[in-house]
């Protein structure tokens, strides 16, 4: 029962998403409620109720915000972290993203596979940073952090 089983963006205050990164936002939830490994680890000796966990991520006063239920609305966490670790890596995977979306429509087989190489790259980046910000609040394996470093940039960009 180490898993997220519902996930919610708090995405009010953005602007609307593109069609890209709307459909880059519906897959990776949709790969993370099929697949994902989320843990919490004990705290400060308090007791960590058992998931599955209900997961809503948001951007408050510039943090980025993990706000973790039970499957009975029960608070089992909530962390922020500062998006400045994020920044960096969030820009440059939409540049890339923008490569590589533009090169499917205009290049051939080849390039488009050196472009999508670059964006796995910057990808892995982010999923790697993302894991190193969760450490000691919350456990989650590479795949997991892949899928939400997805969603963090669409949080970030705002669409």
């Amino acid at each position: 029962m180490t898993r997220i089983s519902h996930i919610e963006l708090d995405d009010r205050n953005l602007p609307p998403p593109t069609p890209e990164i709307e459909q880059e936002r519906k897959v990776a939830i949709y790969d993370l409620l099929e697949e994902n490994s989320f843990t919490l680890p004990a705290r400060d000796g308090r007791e960590i109720p058992d998931g599955p966990y209900h997961l809503q991520l948001s951007i408050r006063d510039k943090r980025l915000v993990f706000d973790v239920e039970t499957e009975a609305n029960d608070k089992a966490a909530e962390f922020h972290l500062s998006l400045g670790p994020f920044r960096q890596v969030v820009k440059d995977y939409f540049q890339i993203c923008e490569s590589y979306f533009n090169a499917v429509k205009n290049l051939p087989p080849s390039q488009i596979e050196t472009i999508d190489m670059a964006r796995r790259g910057i990808h892995n980046e982010g999923s790697r940073v993302l894991q190193e910000r969760l450490e000691g609040k919350a456990e989650i394996d590479t795949d997991t952090a892949r899928r939400l470093f997805t969603l963090i940039c669409v949080l970030h960009f705002g669409g």
